[in-house]
């Protein structure tokens, strides 16, 4: 059986700031690290970074005072910030700067009288984070039909920012939805776009013509991940979520001739090894990777950390 590998795959730059982060702060200020919310979502990154002594919490009011705390690669509302200074608290910031970018735009939107429009899902630490982020009211569309739904008057002065684990592929819909919907609309150009979900998604559509199945590695709650799958059952292919080899099923490979592996940029490349370890137990594979997009991109480490 052949075994095609999408590249590129897994982490992304903010995905590997955000876990030398916490691993950088354990080397040099001694565990326990707290940490807001999973640095990123994927079990095996979050299991292994509390054995090195990390603390995940939801909320600050878990944090022990003075603790070191480390806000994860989704950003954080203004008013965790406030509440972490308030308590005197030492945080480094693991936000991806890419989000940090859409904070910035939402406010500089806001501050020259937009109303302004999030495109991404209802619930996600990433949205919730940017909302709270931006002084004022924040309108979010997830889909077409919620751009109908929006009561402002066509001639509102608007501006739409968009969630960063969506590419320009998801929100493009969305986009014209608002551009027809108002006649003076500003937004960021597609190159301010998330290189790494685009480039993932990419990867994706030219695997899906090569193969019979699609394994994605990542976790069920990686907005990323799940898009992925999406894609490929999209364009015909079957495709699986799976979180590592021990949730393969051998009743999907039945007939099938090419797999298609990928992964979602929280999952470790080491899964993408497990998966195909157990793709070896069930039958003999030819592993191949794909040409695709190099990814050069490196984001500088928190201040504090960069002498650890």
């Amino acid at each position: 059986m052949e075994v095609l590998l999408a590249q590129p795959r897994g982490f992304c730059a903010g995905v590997v700031r955000a876990i030398e982060t916490v691993e950088r702060a354990l080397e040099k200020y001694g565990p326990p690290v707290y940490v807001r919310h999973e640095i990123v979502h994927n079990k095996y990154v979050v299991e292994s970074l509390k054995n090195k002594g990390a603390i995940f919490v939801e909320d600050l009011s878990e944090v022990p005072p003075e603790a070191v705390t480390v806000f994860s690669a989704h950003g954080v509302a203004q008013s965790v910030e406030e509440e972490a200074a308030a308590r005197g608290l030492p945080v480094l910031n693991a936000t991806c700067p890419l989000v940090t970018k859409v904070h910035n735009q939402g406010k500089r939107y806001t501050s020259k009288g937009r109303t302004l429009i999030l495109i991404g899902h209802a619930g996600h630490p990433e949205v919730e984070g940017t909302m709270g982020q931006v002084p004022g009211p924040v309108l979010l569309v997830q889909n077409v039909d919620d751009v109908a739904a929006l009561t402002l008057p066509a001639d509102t002065p608007v501006a739409y920012i968009t969630q960063t684990t969506l590419s320009v592929d998801d929100t493009k819909d969305i986009i014209l939805a608002l551009q027809q919907r108002f006649t003076d609309i500003q937004g960021p150009d597609t190159r301010d776009i998330c290189y790494a979900t685009q480039n993932r998604q990419s990867a994706v559509r030219d695997l899906s013509k090569l193969v019979d199945v699609i394994l994605v590695v990542g976790a069920a709650n990686s907005s990323n991940s799940n898009r992925l799958r999406e894609i490929g059952t999209e364009v015909g292919v079957a495709s699986y979520l799976i979180a590592d080899g021990s949730e393969l099923n051998a009743k999907w490979l039945e007939g099938a001739k090419a797999v298609g592996v990928t992964a979602g940029a929280s999952a470790p490349e080491v899964l993408v090894d497990d998966v195909i370890a157990a793709l070896k137990r069930i039958r003999p594979v030819a592993v191949s990777v794909l040409p695709g997009r190099e990814e050069n991109i490196e984001f500088r480490l928190p201040s504090e950390l960069t002498s650890a």
